[in-house]
């Protein structure tokens, strides 16, 4: 007896609570959406930003047309909400750790070696830096137009692994070139020294010659 009588109470509480409540809430709900879209019209943004202050439900509800909804977003009981903030800064953290080699291991590689970093791309980002530094020499007047052929030539030929390789290379053959100079310029040089000491040499023998002539 006693249960069926609770079971009857609660039955009984529901009944006469539930229908109510929901129709307040529905009422509720439904008379603010209007408001809701004329103030994110107002405001420009989506319905989702805007915040309606609970407390002042029946306020809001009253007003249906714009020049009230403008009223109440200027009291402060309709709010346009802040966009939500997409912090980059895990991604940052993630990203410097990747340059110092960190998750880079087996199990975070998708694809094989070459579709990750083409041999090609490589090949053009060296071929680029060298006759970047090849053009930049022969505009300073490092390198003639031959020795900047000839290595034009040799780097497309894959004989420079890196720029400092090539700069090595560079000063090898100027000093070779120097050197080569400097020993041509010593040979006409002593060529030249002997051609005169000949000369003298010749001159006087003349010279001896006709003052035997003379006696």
């Amino acid at each position: 007896i006693l249960a069926q009588a609770h079971i009857g109470s609660r039955f009984s509480r529901h009944q006469s609570l539930a229908p109510c409540d929901r129709s307040t809430r529905l009422q509720a709900i439904m008379s603010l959406k209007l408001q809701k879209r004329l103030a994110a019209s107002i405001k420009d943004c989506g319905k989702g930003r805007i915040w309606l202050d609970p407390n002042e439900a029946n306020e809001i509800s009253m007003a249906n047309s714009r020049f009230n909804i403008r009223k109440l977003i200027k009291d402060g009981l309709i709010i346009r909400k802040a966009v939500k903030m997409h912090s980059r800064s895990r991604v940052r953290k993630n990203l410097d750790a990747k340059r110092k080699g960190r998750h880079t291991g087996i199990g975070k590689r998708k694809g094989t070696r070459e579709a990750r970093m083409p041999t090609k791309v490589l090949w053009m980002r060296r071929q680029r830096v060298l006759r970047r530094l090849l053009r930049k020499y022969r505009q300073q007047k490092k390198i003639d137009k031959h020795i900047y052929h000839y290595f034009y030539r040799h780097s497309k030929g894959n004989c420079y692994k890196n720029k400092r390789v090539l700069v090595e290379a560079i000063h090898k053959m100027k000093a070779e070139k120097m050197k080569a100079k400097a020993l041509v310029e010593q040979s006409e040089a002593r060529k030249e020294k002997a051609k005169l000491a000949k000369q003298k040499k010749l001159e006087k023998k003349e010279e001896a010659q006709r003052a035997d002539g003379k006696k």
